[in-house]
């Protein structure tokens, strides 16, 4: 562990505060703890965004109807494709007509962004997201 830290201050409205603190005191964290956090998920997203040479690892959580005709197949083959990437699937029946899958997934941002979009193109998948994570 760096034993090297850097104090630095922030301006913030008092409510927005106030409400940080709140909700920080009942996950039992420090503010300098949460703000780290905080950075950190901030990056990850803003590296989604923007670069594609970034290795990553996160989830893709989806909810299809699994009555839509050939989905099933279709879902297979294009896992089947991105082997490289996908650790791991998880799938819940949630009703008579819609089942929740999320794959794991770790591998460069290009990769991960071309496997969802791939995904959110096949008919019958009603919504996706992707939750990612930055490997150091």
């Amino acid at each position: 562990m760096n034993s090297k830290v850097v104090r630095f201050s922030v301006s913030s409205d008092p409510s927005l505060l106030n409400e940080f603190d709140e909700t920080i005191k009942n996950l039992g964290y420090t503010r300098s703890k949460a703000i780290q956090r905080s950075m950190r998920n901030f990056l990850a997203d803003h590296r989604w965004t923007i670069e594609t040479e970034v290795k990553i690892a996160g989830a893709i959580t989806m909810i299809y109807d699994h009555e839509a005709r050939g989905l099933g197949e279709t879902l297979t083959h294009i896992q089947h494709i991105y082997r490289e990437v996908i650790f791991s699937t998880t799938h819940v029946h949630l009703d008579e007509h819609n089942c929740l899958e999320i794959i794991a997934v770790r591998g460069l941002v290009k990769e991960i962004k071309n496997l969802a979009k791939k995904l959110t193109s096949i008919k019958g998948i009603k919504q996706l997201k992707v939750a990612t994570l930055i490997l150091k």
